[in-house]
């Protein structure tokens, strides 16, 4: 009789092993390794995170709520950030400061988007994995959620008939919130590497920073390290990127409206992933389940994420193209704010260059949730941006931005002088038509004289 092919090297049933892998955590006894499903969870193996570990699988296990905790991911990325933070001395958070208030003024040359009404914060990579976790699982709970129920299905048709007992009267349940558990904490470690990698709020396009307000943020130590290895001035390239950080923030500020639809057009994107359930199966049956390395690979390298469906496609071609209109505006605006700085050429192209190619973090987030947050079209649309300044001036430029109606098109990127040709168009001549409407409602709205 042939072998099994779920068999593992030694003969053993993946599922039997699985079975008491899950009997080791619920009973604390056996040979459970606790490194092993630390490695699921992209997490070192010391002795302090596989403890976090340990008791945040507890809580998950003996959790009566069904769905995903992210107060975990928070945890981990506080704490996965905070491992190479360098507080900044006061000098250097006062040379920000002042950057920032210059840079300020400046931008007041460039736009007639009015200032922000509160200050920019300067945040510790900490302080910024916590304060912009709560959009990042806005974006990554669908796709979360979808994982988890087919994982669980998955699991479900893998494990022996008697593990039922085992875990209890809602099997299906306790490996949601076990699934949902190892996928927050996933989360976690990229937005913790992410708070190593960004220099701003808007760095990524995102509108991360929430609330009314839409406070510009910097990560001072980020800024520096960006800068070393550079042969540009530190006081230009803080003058710069302080510029673009508050042009970025003044526009959503601005565009009230702007955030709204971009998340939803993102979370709407993440809810249209079906995880097929068979082809999960089927890859499933590929590797060891107890395999902790194997499982971890799986989960971040989009295995299970399924190709994109036509909607999908559309709706990932209006992200790219709003992503796009705010990045444009945002390097043209900022271009013209600094004229002023020797290195603004050279510290431009460099952060165009690093946008379009993103850090490795920023590549696990994409494979975590499916979705590449790439202003594909920068060049093109700072390019249309550009010849709407010329044609018509800041002012009537900025008010572009006042409702999604008269937003530029991805159209309008493609053939720049259409839009130029409508912004520059006179108002048409009035007809018969439209001179007797107007003085019938200038009649009754009291402004034309009564004759005697």
């Amino acid at each position: 009789m042939a072998d099994d092919p779920r068999d593992g090297p030694d003969g053993d049933d993946p599922a039997e092993e699985l079975r008491e892998l899950l009997r080791g955590m619920l009973s604390g006894q056996g040979g459970f390794d606790p490194s092993r499903l630390a490695g699921v969870a992209g997490l070192p193996s010391d002795p302090q995170m596989l403890a976090h570990l340990i008791g945040q699988l507890q809580s998950a296990l003996n959790r009566d709520g069904d769905g995903i905790d992210w107060t975990i991911a928070t945890q981990q990325a506080v704490a996965l950030a905070g491992r190479a933070a360098v507080p900044s001395t006061p000098a250097e958070r006062s040379a920000y400061e002042q950057a920032l208030h210059v840079a300020a003024l400046w931008l007041d040359e460039a736009t007639d988007i009015a200032a922000l009404n509160v200050e920019p914060a300067l945040l510790t990579r900490s302080g910024w994995a916590e304060s912009t976790m709560p959009v990042w699982t806005q974006l990554a709970e669908p796709v979360a959620t979808s994982i988890a129920v087919a994982l669980t299905e998955v699991l479900d048709e893998q494990l022996p008939e008697e593990a039922d007992g085992m875990l209890g009267a809602d099997p299906a349940k306790l490996l949601r919130n076990v699934g949902g558990t190892l996928f927050a904490m996933q989360l976690g470690q990229v937005v913790g590497q992410l708070a190593g990698e960004v220099v701003s709020g808007g760095d990524i396009g995102i509108p991360l920073i929430d609330g009314e307000q839409r406070q510009a943020v910097l990560l001072p130590q980020n800024v520096d390290a960006f800068g070393a290895g550079l042969d540009i001035p530190v006081e230009e390239l803080r003058l710069y990127l302080a510029v673009r950080e508050l042009a970025h923030a003044r526009l959503f500020r601005h565009a009230k409206w702007l955030r709204l639809q971009f998340i939803s057009q993102v979370t709407d994107f993440a809810r249209g992933f079906r995880i097929d359930v068979d082809q999960m199966t089927e890859q499933f049956s590929e590797l060891d389940p107890t395999d902790p390395e194997e499982l971890r690979k799986a989960l971040t390298n989009g295995a299970f994420i399924p190709p994109k469906t036509e909607d999908q496609q559309a709706a990932l071609a209006r992200i790219e193209t709003q992503l796009a209109l705010i990045e444009g505006w945002v390097d043209v605006v900022t271009a013209a704010a600094t004229s002023r700085l020797p290195t603004a050429g050279a510290i431009a192209e460099t952060v165009r260059r690093r946008r379009a190619a993103g850090g490795p973090a920023e590549q696990a987030l994409a494979s975590l949730v499916g979705l590449e947050l790439r202003p594909r079209r920068l060049r093109e649309a700072a390019a249309m941006w550009q010849a709407v300044t010329d044609a018509v001036g800041a002012e009537a430029r900025d008010a572009l931005w006042d409702h999604p109606d008269v937003l530029p098109t991805a159209e309008d990127i493609d053939d720049p002088s259409r839009l130029v040709a409508r912004l520059t168009a006179g108002e048409p001549e009035q007809d018969d038509v439209d001179r007797a409407l107007a003085e019938l409602l200038g009649d009754e709205s009291g402004d034309r004289p009564v004759e005697e």
